[in-house]
C-alpha cells in the first residue's frame, strides 16, 4: 500500500510574512445587476472552460436565522471577474441558466454551502462544481486550505481579505467599491489557483 505524504496548511503568522499577492482592480471587475448584463458575461465567459466561482450572502445574527441568500454570485477568468447581484428575478433566471450550463467547471473553496443555497434560492444544481479544499486534501493537506492557504502554498504571497467587507451587507441594492472588490477577488483568486494547480 502506498503512503502518502502529507503536509501541513501553513499557518496564519508564516502567511503573515509573504509579500501581498496582487488583486484585480475595478478596472477588470463587471457589475451585473440585469437579464441583459448577464447575457453580455455569458458571451465573454462561454469560451472559457473553468470559472473561478463563489457566492457571497447577507450575514445572519441569531441562532435560527435563516439566510435569504445567496445575494451576489461572482465568475471569474484568469483575467476577468464578474459580480452578479440577484435582486432582479429576470437576472437571477440569467444567473441560474448560466450556472447550470454544462462543459463548465465552478473552481472554488468550502462550495457545500453555496451549492446548498443556490439550490434553495436559484432551484439550479450547478453542472460541475470543484471544491479546491478537496484537490489539496487528495494531495496531502490535511486542513481544509482555504484561499489564503492556497495563494501562500502556490504562490508564496498573502491573500488580503477586509473582514469588514466580508460581514458587509451583500442584500444592499448599491454595493460598495470594497465589496465589488473584496467579491470578485475571492473568485479570480480561485481561477488562478485551480490554473497554477495544473492538471486535475
Amino acid at each position: 500500500m502506498t503512503e502518502h505524504t502529507t503536509h501541513a496548511t501553513p499557518s496564519k503568522d508564516e502567511i503573515a510574512l509573504l509579500p501581498e499577492f496582487g488583486r484585480l482592480g475595478l478596472d477588470r471587475i463587471q457589475l451585473v445587476s440585469t437579464a441583459s448584463g448577464a447575457r453580455e458575461a455569458l458571451a465573454k465567459l462561454k469560451d472559457h472552460p473553468t470559472w473561478g466561482f463563489d457566492t457571497e450572502s447577507k450575514p445572519t445574527f441569531f441562532k435560527d436565522q435563516v439566510s435569504e441568500g445567496p445575494h451576489i454570485v461572482q465568475l471569474a477568468t484568469q483575467q476577468r471577474a464578474w459580480v452578479f447581484q440577484l435582486h432582479d428575478s429576470a437576472c437571477l433566471e440569467a444567473v441560474a441558466a448560466l450556472l447550470g450550463r454544462p462543459g463548465h467547471t465552478l473552481a472554488g473553496f468550502g462550495l457545500g454551502d453555496d451549492r446548498k443555497r443556490l439550490k434553495a434560492k436559484l432551484a439550479v444544481e450547478p453542472a460541475d462544481i470543484l471544491d479546491l479544499n478537496v484537490v489539496f486534501r487528495s494531495r496531502g493537506y490535511r486542513k481544509d486550505m482555504g484561499v489564503k492557504g492556497a495563494v501562500a502554498v502556490l504562490f508564496a504571497q498573502r491573500f488580503i481579505k477586509s473582514k469588514k467587507a466580508a460581514t458587509s451587507n451583500w442584500a444592499n441594492p448599491v454595493l460598495s467599491e470594497s465589496q465589488l472588490v473584496y467579491a470578485a477577488n475571492d473568485a479570480w483568486a480561485a481561477a488562478r489557483v485551480h490554473q497554477a494547480l495544473g492538471p486535475l
